[in-house]
């Protein structure tokens, strides 16, 4: 007599039909059949949870830009003390009018300290004081490129064995028309500091022996930043690159 066998599943489409007498013998069976086909867990890789964004240093030899046009990335607040808020608008960092100061500080990869060269775009959307002072390195010091200080019209920088822009060998007057923009380039070199406005050499200085330093009220803007006094400004296209030395001739005087 047959007698109805029964079926087994298994991982596979295969069915394994056995008699019900030799039912230990099946199970032990599919025991087996399941055991071959098993497989290791596909390994999930994850992102490390303590990894985090870094500002690494830039090597010094890397053209670089040191704004989005976006964003204040890398940037902060100086925090001067009834200063406007800084924000980004068209491109353009806008360092609104301060009581008397607003400013940001670069807060990203160190900026060189020597050999180096910076240019940028400012202009003065309303007020009548300076509107794109940069303060930068020189060596373990550092100055401000002022544009436009003490009553709209002074450029230099500040300072020089103590004297600021208006009182040292580098003072020039310049007019300046509101949202109007301009283009600066500073050039920083061992026993050299080089600036140009709209293409006109402002600065060519020899500091051989001088104290360089600034005043107090661009602290917060140390190790390299932008302030604007009792104006309004807008500060866009900012890069620096590295540079081999001067770029004009030693002054004569």
């Amino acid at each position: 007599m047959l007698r109805k066998g029964r079926r087994y599943h298994t991982p596979w489409p295969v069915y394994v039909y056995f008699d019900a007498m030799s039912l230990k013998f099946s199970l032990l069976l599919c025991v087996l059949l399941i055991g071959c086909s098993h497989k290791e867990p596909t390994e999930i890789v994850k992102s490390n949870a303590t990894t985090k964004p870094t500002s690494a240093p830039v090597a010094a030899n890397v053209d670089r830009s040191l704004f989005d046009g976006k964003t204040l990335t890398n940037w902060q607040t100086a925090e001067f003390g009834a200063h406007g808020e800084p924000y980004v608008k068209d491109g353009s960092i806008i360092l609104p009018v301060g009581d008397p100061m607003s400013g940001v500080t670069w807060t990203g990869a160190p900026i060189p300290k020597m050999n180096y060269e910076v240019t940028y775009d400012c202009q003065r959307l309303d007020g009548s004081d300076f509107f794109g002072t940069l303060t930068f390195p020189v060596n373990n010091s550092f100055a401000s490129l002022v544009i436009g200080g003490w009553g709209g019209g002074v450029c230099g920088i500040s300072s020089l064995d103590g004297d600021d822009a208006a009182r040292n060998s580098t003072t020039t007057y310049k007019n300046f028309e509101n949202k109007h923009w301009y283009s600066i380039r500073l050039r920083v070199t061992p026993n050299r500091l080089e600036a140009w406005l709209e293409n006109e050499q402002i600065v060519n200085i020899d500091t051989s022996g001088k104290i360089i330093s600034t005043r107090s009220e661009v602290d917060l803007n140390k190790p390299f930043g932008f302030a604007s006094y009792q104006s309004t400004a807008a500060i866009r296209n900012i890069k620096i690159h590295p540079v081999d030395g001067p770029a004009s001739p030693k002054p004569d005087f």
